[in-house]
């Protein structure tokens, strides 16, 4: 297939884009560089094995023909960190939603016929129940989940409007190489360095999920014959304490670091999970029993953090 990739040299993206290569299929790339590296997909390029385009979806004009002879667009590009968002309510409003509406506008426009939007579960805001399911209530606590409900909505109005076949995904707490500035590669950071980490609140509960299980799902929905016509969860199913968390990168990385409880931040969700029967019934894929397995690959000697 002749694949788009928003958002395509960022964490999540160039993983996925490698993964899409791996297949065969033909892969274009869109990133404007606001947190994507192009060292991520530089063998690629180098080689010739993608179409790599310095372009920014706020800009609706140069879309529609970076859309053209395109089957299946995935579209991650966004401002995806919760505290970036807060810190910079236009950008994040500007590239989640007027972007989201752009990319839509442009596949409607090109005669895309797949459009696969990665959400997220901060569209559910603060919990009322654990295990969350699909059907929970979309009360975003933070601009990041109300940038994304308001994605979720523009999908769901472009399908029922126009001939473009539309899956919402709502990742979890992803984590893996290449990823910074979350929580998981701020403790590995902190830890190697022998700092104090750092944790607001302490109550915190979060679902994390690997890149790996992310691209499993993303491949198995560019490859299936019909894709889900509702919002899925894409998690483990299991919380991890922050505590617990920090023990276990202490424990790593041999570490000196001591653990901090600084003020909880007001825009962070405090506990999830993630209710998967529906990613099961849609992806069969296996799940780990330790939902952080992938901790050790992400230490220096392995890939940077």
């Amino acid at each position: 297939m002749h694949i788009l990739v928003t958002g395509g040299a960022g964490f999540i993206g160039s993983h996925l884009v490698d993964a899409l290569v791996n297949k065969g299929h033909q892969v274009k790339v869109l990133d404007n560089l606001f947190r994507g590296k192009t060292d991520h997909i530089q063998s690629h390029i180098s080689e010739g094995r993608i179409e790599f385009l310095k372009a920014d979806i706020r800009e609706y004009s140069l879309l529609p023909e970076i859309c053209g002879n395109v089957d299946l667009i995935f579209h991650l590009a966004a401002q995806s960190n919760v505290i970036g968002a807060v810190e910079d309510l236009d950008y994040s409003f500007e590239s989640n939603v007027i972007g989201t509406f752009n990319m839509l506008k442009a596949a409607r426009q090109s005669g895309v016929e797949r459009f696969i939007f990665t959400s997220s579960r901060e569209v559910y805001g603060e919990a009322r129940y654990l295990p969350v399911d699909e059907n929970h209530m979309l009360n975003a606590k933070n601009s990041y989940g109300a940038s994304k409900v308001a994605g979720e909505k523009y999908c769901q109005v472009f399908q029922n409007m126009y001939p473009i076949e539309v899956a919402v995904v709502r990742l979890a707490n992803v984590y893996g190489r290449r990823d910074f500035d979350r929580v998981i590669p701020i403790f590995l950071n902190q830890a190697l360095k022998n700092e104090d980490i750092s944790i607001f609140g302490g109550a915190q509960l979060i679902d994390f999920i690997s890149v790996e299980i992310v691209v499993q799902v993303l491949l198995a929905l560019a490859e299936t014959g019909k894709m889900p016509d509702e919002p899925v969860n894409i998690g483990s199913g299991k919380g991890t304490n922050l505590f617990d968390l920090a023990q276990k990168i202490i424990h790593l990385t041999d570490s000196k670091s001591k653990i901090k409880v600084e003020p909880a931040r007001s825009a962070e969700v405090v506990q999830f999970t993630a209710e998967i029967t529906r990613f099961k019934k849609y992806f069969g894929i296996a799940l780990p029993d330790d939902p952080l397995y992938l901790l050790s690959k992400m230490l220096p000697e392995e890939d940077s953090i």
